[in-house]
């Protein structure tokens, strides 16, 4: 992947539109925009989580939902660095598709996951994209997501 400066929090809540307890990349590694349009980000999953209470007490577990919500919010983020830097209107992406979701192992406090996100294509307001969560650089999750994307309200 060529080298990008990392995108820190505060940017970070400039791309997206999330906020805690829903905003679930802590950061860029690192991404490039030229073919393919590719990112890897992170996020530490702690104790303090709040799904942890209930998901599951005495044995936690992240949901696998929120790891796709997760890989999603990383292909946001790609989708809003390229739309800046090619200087286009402010959007929304919304996740609209879930194909070929696989879980290899559970989530649990402590793990920090790596998402690496590829676009393979765009068309039409709409960005298909391989996504891969790993732990420890092995694969806990798999998916390919479709985005759409879609005009912002707030802007």
């Amino acid at each position: 992947m060529s080298e990008s400066a990392p995108v820190n929090i505060e940017e970070i809540l400039e791309l997206l539109p999330h906020r805690y307890p829903f905003l679930l990349v802590d950061r860029v590694l690192d991404y490039q925009l030229e073919s393919p349009p590719r990112i890897r980000a992170l996020k530490n999953v702690t104790m303090n989580e709040p799904f942890f209470q209930g998901h599951f007490p005495g044995h936690p577990v992240m949901p696998g939902v929120l790891i796709l919500e997760a890989m999603a919010q990383a292909a946001g983020c790609l989708a809003h660095l390229a739309r800046k830097a090619d200087g286009a209107e402010d959007q929304l992406y919304y996740l609209v598709k879930i194909d070929k979701a696989r879980f290899s192992r559970v989530v649990i406090p402590g793990d920090q996951l790596i998402f690496e996100v590829s676009q393979k294509r765009l068309v039409r307001g709409m960005g298909l994209y391989e996504a891969t969560t790993l732990v420890d650089d092995k694969p806990v999750a798999r998916a390919e997501l479709l985005c759409a994307a879609r005009p912002n309200p707030a802007a």
